[in-house]
């Protein structure tokens, strides 16, 4: 090699090396770019059982005692006054439950009673919740979980949500339809509590989803609100195909879950009230929907008439 040949060599040897490493370095990255999604595709062919599932109850709280009511025990770490509101919410939800479906109030009563955890604030519950980070209260069979939220006018109605859910499974021993069980889940949970009483379908605007009926924006078009994605079409609601993510639209699920429950109970002076009753009993599938209650498209425009008047005339506009 001449001593020109050498020099050039000798310059260029730098800028081989760093091509060479930074060629290796990036082939180590697509390397492990395709072995990540790789795993994560993995990770989501899992069946549901197979994967990790937040599903341990919380370890018992210190200094949290038990308090029985009539149907319910209650461990609380809520303060006497508390907690003595809570039982007696959840008896007037059990009591209008039974009154409501006089089928399952045939049965024989629970030989045990109903477990509830009540804690004194959000910050307890979060620190020991164990269903999702942004739930604010949940039931996990046979316990359903809740805090005290002593700041809001209605301090109990996340109990009484998940305390409907309970009475489905462990009383009525309904089938589970997502629908059907978040709409009695709401409905109950947001209906007012008189001298005592749980009056079902009187919408209490303190208790959710009821405060989020103002923020859903429909604008009378049916079609158009489809379109836009302000409204979540019927056959999606029920049976959860071509449906948009609920992540990213809890709200409005929750308010739809609701105000269908609510038609299907009082829209059109009541028509629909033991059909559904009915479909609750076999299963709330799309079938079972057109055949007990009707054709799903007409069915859904007069929903959506319902919940237009339900939000004119929500509590939190008067």
């Amino acid at each position: 090699m001449t001593r020109t040949a050498r020099e050039r060599v000798e310059r260029l040897l730098p800028w081989l090396l760093t091509a060479l490493f930074l060629l290796g370095i990036g082939g180590y990255v697509v390397w492990r770019s395709a072995a990540h999604r790789e795993a994560q595709s993995m990770q989501a062919a899992k069946p549901a059982a197979a994967r990790p599932r937040p599903s341990a109850h919380p370890a018992p709280l210190p200094g949290a005692r038990v308090v029985e009511t009539t149907h319910y025990a209650i461990t609380s770490t809520a303060d006497e006054e508390q907690t003595r509101r809570v039982g007696e919410a959840v008896e007037a939800l059990h009591a209008a439950y039974l009154a409501w479906f006089p089928d399952v109030a045939q049965r024989p009563a629970n030989a045990t009673k109903l477990r509830l955890t009540l804690y004194a604030h959000k910050g307890q519950f979060s620190a020991n919740n164990r269903s999702s980070p942004w739930a604010e209260a949940y039931y996990l069979a046979p316990v359903s979980y809740a805090y005290y939220a002593k700041d809001g006018a209605n301090p109990y109605h996340w109990m009484l949500h998940e305390a409907t859910h309970q009475l489905n499974n462990e009383v009525a021993r309904f089938p589970k339809t997502k629908w059907i069980e978040e709409g009695l889940g709401t409905y109950f949970g947001a209906s007012r509590i008189v001298d005592g009483r749980l009056r079902p379908g009187e919408i209490d605007g303190n208790a959710y989803p009821i405060w989020w009926l103002d923020g859903i924006g429909l604008s009378r078009d049916l079609d158009a609100d489809i379109a836009a994605g302000h409204w979540i079409p019927i056959r999606a609601i029920i049976t959860g195909r071509d449906a948009p993510s609920i992540h990213s639209n809890v709200n409005r699920y929750y308010v739809q879950y609701w105000s269908l429950t609510h038609f299907l109970f009082h829209g059109d002076g009541g028509r629909h009230a033991e059909a559904y009753r009915r479909l609750i009993a076999e299963g709330g599938t799309l079938e079972n929907f057109e055949r007990l209650i009707g054709p799903a498209d007409r069915i859904e425009r007069d929903w959506y008439r319902h919940l237009q008047d339900q939000i004119a005339q929500s509590p939190s506009r008067n």
